[in-house]
Order: structure tokens, then C-alpha cells, then sequence
């Protein structure tokens, strides 16, 4: 099933049926056409409930009005952000916190700590 498709900011990796890994490249600020850019390809390509699994290996930003609209896929049952450096889990518990109303089903998990297996075995039990 593993295939890749590349946006113009970022790589998205189909692990499962259900659970697409997300990478944004590297000091990106996601705008509101790459949000938009984003959600297209979500609903073209899944039709039913999906996990997300961002992989934050990479440093990036969002524009104000990307936060208000990034991820809002009633088909997303749940997300996972892997991530390395402290700066990077601060920025997803504020986004976490800015979305309260959205009420994600989104956990984190460190990546020194082998949280992109730890966080992939997450969404398959959230996908059953």
C-alpha cells in the first residue's frame, strides 16, 4: 500500500488504506492556499474515516488563517504529531489549544523516543 504523493509543501506518505503520514519541508509557514492545498487532497483521497500521522522532522509555522482551517476533514478520526525538539511539540499543544473547539482526537509522541512507531500503533487502535 506505502506511496507517496508530493504537494507543493509537503510529502504525504499512504502507510495503510487509512493512515496517511504527513512531512512538511523544512522552515515552511504553511499559508491559508497551502491549507487549502492540503485539504483538497485529503477529501480526494480518502472517502471514509483516516488517521493522520504528522511527522514533525522538520521545522515549520502556520499562518494565522491556515490555523483556523488546517485539518478540518470531518473524516479525520485521528491525529498523531511526532515530534523532536520541544519549540515543535510547544507550537502543537498551542495549535491543540487554538482548535479546542474542533475537539481533535490528537495525541503526541517524541520521535527520540521511538514515538513514530509508538504513534502509528495509536491510530490503527483508533481506526478499528
Amino acid at each position: 500500500m506505502s506511496h507517496q504523493c508530493r504537494l507543493s509543501f509537503a510529502n504525504i506518505n499512504f502507510l495503510s488504506p487509512q493512515i496517511a503520514e504527513v512531512i512538511v519541508d523544512n522552515n515552511v509557514t504553511i499559508s491559508l492556499e497551502m491549507a487549502e492545498e492540503y485539504e483538497r487532497f485529503l477529501n480526494e483521497n480518502f472517502s471514509s474515516n483516516f488517521g493522520l500521522l504528522i511527522n514533525k522532522i522538520n521545522h515549520y509555522d502556520y499562518a494565522y488563517e491556515a490555523k483556523l482551517s488546517i485539518a478540518s476533514s470531518a473524516n479525520i478520526k485521528a491525529m498523531a504529531v511526532v515530534t523532536y525538539a520541544k519549540a515543535d511539540l510547544d507550537k502543537t499543544n498551542n495549535l491543540m489549544e487554538e482548535r479546542r473547539v474542533d475537539q481533535w482526537n490528537l495525541r503526541t509522541f517524541s520521535g527520540l523516543e521511538l514515538g513514530w512507531q509508538q504513534a502509528k500503533s495509536w491510530l490503527e487502535q483508533q481506526l478499528i
